[in-house]
């Protein structure tokens, strides 16, 4: 009954199998491996984008980081919701990459920004003179922090904002996978067609060990991201392992099959929630995240009951939890944890 995070998820087979692969003889090192060749083939494919540049890091903190430093000066700002992961769960990384640039928070229901809350907030921006941080890029989280997921017409949206004052979008896609078994779109139709500049694409969350991809639909990008990952640290020496993983990731669909099962669970655990008199969804359950309310003292009764999960602040007299169903969920652990709420 482990519902942490999905985060909290071993790898999936396929995934180390690539990188036992890979471990055997010699390699080019820094990313002249073959292995990532094979990755960057693979993802310019999936994004229909041959002319894409493709770098892998190994964590989804400095792929937001690094991406949004290519595209916001000092002085600018990073437009994004209240609640996105880069700036209530990255300590100040992407200000700290990007040199002190600022995040400005844009509100938006159940996670997604509201792009006339996100105009508001860059002409208030713009009128600020010398005085305050320009505007800089525009921030989309996809799955976002509160398990909610944009449309291909929603991000396009938010683009279009972005374009009219002429900014770059970013796309945190940390579970993007998620995102796109949720909304049937391609990976093409919810980035660059939509708007999108560049992407951080995730697979710590579905089934890797640590890698994440950003991917640069913009070639004038592709140096000075280069830079920017060796002066941070983040150019591995021994590259084939972040390689393989990819390589193992992407193989024959299985990073979208992996987060189809995660939805799946998640929507199994949503269905038998609401079959429970007492218990109420916070957020729409859109992919793999769920966020119930339940009686005072049900936590205490699932901790005991073995149930692993995130407490969140709740109302006087409820409880509230973060429950993220994984790719390893299985549907013994949804049923365990739906009877042990019954108690």
């Amino acid at each position: 009954m482990w519902f942490t995070s999905d985060n909290a998820s071993g790898a999936a087979p396929e995934v180390m199998a690539a990188v036992t692969a890979a471990n055997a003889g010699y390699a080019r090192s820094y990313g002249a491996d073959a292995f990532m060749d094979r990755a960057r083939d693979q993802i310019r494919e999936i994004f229909e984008a041959p002319e894409a540049a493709v770098y892998l890091v190994a964590t989804g903190t400095v792929a937001n980081a690094l991406a949004l430093s290519l595209y916001c000066p000092p002085w600018g700002a990073v437009f994004c919701h209240q609640h996105a992961h880069i700036t209530e769960d990255e300590c100040g990384a992407p200000e700290f990459y990007m040199h002190g640039a600022k995040l400005v928070l844009v509100h938006g229901a159940h996670g997604r920004m509201d792009p006339a809350a996100l105009e508001a907030a860059i002409v208030k921006a713009k009128g600020s003179g010398v005085h305050g941080v320009q505007p800089g890029a525009v921030s989309i989280t996809n799955v976002t922090e509160a398990g909610t997921v944009h449309s291909v017409a929603g991000v396009a949206a938010l683009a279009a904002v972005a374009r009219a004052h002429g900014l770059p979008v970013h796309l945190d896609g940390a579970r993007f996978a998620n995102a796109l078994v949720a909304t049937g779109a391609t990976a093409a139709e919810m980035t660059w067609k939509a708007g999108v500049d560049v992407v951080s694409f995730g697979g710590t969350k579905n089934g890797c060990m640590g890698v994440e991809a950003v991917v640069i639909f913009d070639p004038a990008k592709v140096w000075e991201f280069e830079l920017r990952r060796k002066r941070g640290g983040h150019l591995f020496s021994k590259h084939r392992f972040l390689s393989a993983q990819m390589v193992g990731y992407l193989e024959d669909g299985l990073w979208l099959r992996l987060a189809a099962h995660a939805n799946a669970m998640g929507a199994r655990l949503a269905r038998g929630l609401a079959q429970m008199p007492d218990v109420t969804m916070v957020h729409p359950v859109e992919a793999n995240i769920l966020f119930p309310e339940w009686a005072t003292g049900t936590h205490a009764r699932l901790e005991a009951a073995g149930a692993a999960y995130y407490p969140f602040p709740a109302p006087m007299g409820r409880e509230r939890a973060r429950l993220v169903a994984s790719w390893s969920t299985t549907e013994a652990d949804v049923d365990w944890f739906l009877a042990a709420l019954r108690g």
